[in-house]
């Protein structure tokens, strides 16, 4: 038996990148695992599979973050595929750079509806759902911390998920239920070199003192640390999971 043998996920962006190394990771753990994905519906089957080969179970569901109603029916198909939930994983974001004075009020609206909008009534849908003793994790930004230029609608959006992470914790506590943040630095992902064209990330790298970019599987360990047993005396926390970048 593993750490979490018996328990049912559910992982929003699910299909690459830092989500997809938490389905596989959780999977891993024992967990039955659900996560949506909005278009690469291959690179989701491929996720399935991945978990499937090593003795795994993961499910997909096409669901925009963005969107209060494909939100619900990811948690319904968790509900109807495995019985319930026990573990809600907040990853999914849009991130696309913008400076403040370029930035469109459909932009703004984009970002904030899959950042904070989607992720709060996930978190509020969470609460009723799952079980007790259950786990809310979201997934931030150093970079609310650090305030990159060009940022400011992503960190302005990821600022509030924390906060309303952090009052998840005092709200849904006395039912065994944590929740905590994740803030990775720098992460070598595909979402990370598209949206930093050209990028060798050498500044970001001599800045850390671990010395390298950080890699899905290393948030991802953090994240199953959180869901898991032994984070159950850890709840309104937010872990920068960055290298030491951002001390």
């Amino acid at each position: 038996m593993t750490a979490l043998t018996g328990k049912v996920a559910l992982v929003t962006g699910g299909s690459r990148g830092i989500g997809r190394a938490v389905v596989c990771r959780l999977a891993a753990e024992g967990a039955e695992v659900v996560f949506t994905f909005v278009a690469n519906e291959s690179a989701a089957s491929e996720v399935v599979a991945e978990v499937g080969r090593d003795g795994g179970k993961a499910r997909a569901v096409r669901a925009d973050q963005g969107s209060i109603a494909d939100l619900a029916a990811a948690f319904d198909s968790a509900e109807e595929w495995f019985g319930g939930l026990d573990i809600m994983v907040c990853n999914a974001a849009d991130s696309t750079p913008c400076a403040i004075p370029d930035v469109t009020e459909d932009e703004y609206d984009r970002v904030m509806a899959v950042n904070a909008k989607g992720p709060f009534f996930a978190i509020q849908r969470a609460g009723r759902l799952l079980r007790d003793g259950g786990r809310i994790v979201t997934v931030s930004t150093v970079n609310t911390v650090l305030h990159e230029p060009g940022g400011a609608l992503y960190i302005a959006s990821k600022g509030a998920l924390e906060h309303f992470t952090i009052v998840a914790a005092q709200e849904f506590g006395a039912r065994g239920i944590t929740a905590n943040i994740v803030s990775p630095g720098a992460t070598d992902t595909d979402l990370l070199r598209t949206a930093n064209p050209g990028e060798t990330f050498d500044e970001e790298i001599a800045a850390t003192p671990l010395g390298r970019l950080g890699r899905p599987a290393d948030i991802a360990g953090v994240v199953a640390f959180l869901a898991g047993p032994d984070a159950a005396w850890v709840t309104g926390q937010n872990l920068r999971a960055t290298g030491g970048s951002g001390l």
